[in-house]
Order: C-alpha cells, then sequence, then structure tokens
C-alpha cells in the first residue's frame, strides 16, 4: 500500500491541474449565457454558506444563540451593515446568550 502514495499525489495534483486549467483552455472569449453567468456569480457565496452554516449552529455552546446570531446577522445584512459590524453584532448576540443560557443554569 506504501508505494502508491506518489500515485495519489500524482492524481490529486493532475485533477486540481485540470480544474484550474480546463477552464481557463476551453472558455476564450466572454460568456454570453445569461443563465451560467448568474449561475457562476453566485457560486462562491454559495460555497462560503455551505462551510460556514453548520459552524454557525455548531460552535456555540447553546445552539438556540447560533440561530438568534443567524438571524440578527442576516437582519443587520439586510439593513446594509458592513461585514465587521455583522461579525461584532453576531458575536455579541453569541455571547449574551451563553451568558444568560449560563445565569439560568
Amino acid at each position: 500500500m506504501e508505494h502508491y502514495t506518489y500515485l495519489y499525489i500524482l492524481v490529486a495534483a493532475a485533477v486540481s491541474c485540470l480544474i484550474r486549467v480546463l477552464p481557463l483552455t476551453l472558455i476564450r472569449g466572454k460568456i454570453k449565457n445569461p443563465f451560467l453567468r448568474s449561475f457562476l456569480y453566485y457560486v462562491p457565496y454559495v460555497t462560503l454558506a455551505v462551510m460556514t452554516f453548520p459552524a454557525i449552529l455548531s460552535a456555540p455552546q447553546v445552539p438556540v444563540a447560533g440561530v438568534l446570531a443567524l438571524a440578527a446577522g442576516a437582519a443587520a445584512a439586510w439593513k446594509g451593515v458592513r461585514m465587521a459590524g455583522i461579525a461584532v453584532l453576531c458575536c455579541v448576540v453569541v455571547f449574551f446568550c451563553e451568558a444568560a443560557a449560563g445565569f439560568f443554569v
């Protein structure tokens, strides 16, 4: 099994390289399809959401604190608050929710 390690590394490197190089070589001009353009525009946002959403709910000791912080962050973003302000707001919400939960327990 140990002699396959270099083969696994080589295959992983080739796949990683193909994922990055293939679109650059196949798509030379501007993408004109509106559906494809909107899809590619939202891919980074969806990826970020998929990675962070489970952490929002599982990181706090009190799961309700994560839900309340998510709601407060979404409301603040809807109102146009900048990202740093949203992060501070969510941290404060989690802090006070966990402090209140610790007070009642």
